[in-house]
């Protein structure tokens, strides 16, 4: 670890989610390894992060390796690619939390919602991986272009953070709650049904309204 924190891998670190992300996180202080098929597009990534931020600790590998390395592995693939993503990284991440933001979007369809059988995609990745990996499901309901900006609002989106640990959904609530991001406890991994669908909905209010990237918010009232 540095300074503390956990490091931090973004497996699919390239597109705009697992960037965005990875430059929040980075900010913060949190040491990022860019993850990539290829060594050579994290490479250009881990770079274009590094020319924004010279002084984080950024690194780049391909996505065996930065699971490898880390203590958190984040899970930023089009669901197209989940499966096969999966499988690979699956021996470099026993024992180790696994934070799953892949949302099931068949394109052309992506304002419909099309769950998988199992349930939810990060549901599928807990049975795929086992009970030695902690899946827990955050961050499918905020815009990535929001997680390009100089500055998080918090007023953007809230996360919710489903999954079977309630320790490694507080490690993930604290990642989320680092770089400015509102997180809440959303209970077990089955529950991940609810932000995967909600990301086609948010994408239809997008169009339907011309939104810039709409989110969810948690309005809670006490009761007296």
């Amino acid at each position: 670890m540095t300074s503390g924190k956990p490091r931090i891998a973004i497996v699919g670190g390239t597109g705009d989610l697992g960037s965005g992300l990875a430059y929040q996180l980075a900010k913060t202080g949190y040491a990022v390894t860019i993850g990539s098929r290829t060594v050579e597009k994290a490479d250009m990534t881990a770079a274009t992060l590094s020319a924004r931020l010279p002084h984080a600790t950024i690194s780049a590998s391909d996505n065996r390796a930065a699971a490898a390395g880390a203590d958190v592995v984040i899970l930023t693939v089009p669901y197209s690619s989940h499966d096969s993503t999966l499988e690979s990284i699956r021996p470099h991440i026993q024992g180790k939390i696994l934070v799953d933001a892949t949302v099931p979007l068949v394109p052309p369809k992506v304002m419909r919602v099309q769950l998988p059988p199992g349930g939810s995609v990060a549901r599928q990745a807990q049975q795929v991986l086992g009970d030695n990996v902690r899946v827990v499901s955050a961050f499918q309901n905020i815009a990535a272009a929001h997680l390009q900006s100089e500055t998080l609002n918090d007023s953007l989106s809230d996360v919710l953070v489903c999954g079977n640990d309630a320790e490694a959904r507080a490690v993930v609530v604290e990642l989320a709650e680092s770089i400015g991001l509102t997180a809440w406890h959303a209970g077990a991994i089955d529950n991940s049904v609810v932000p995967e669908a909600l990301t086609s909905i948010l994408i239809f209010l997008n169009k339907k309204y011309e939104l810039d990237g709409a989110g969810i918010r948690v309005v809670a009232k006490n009761m007296a």
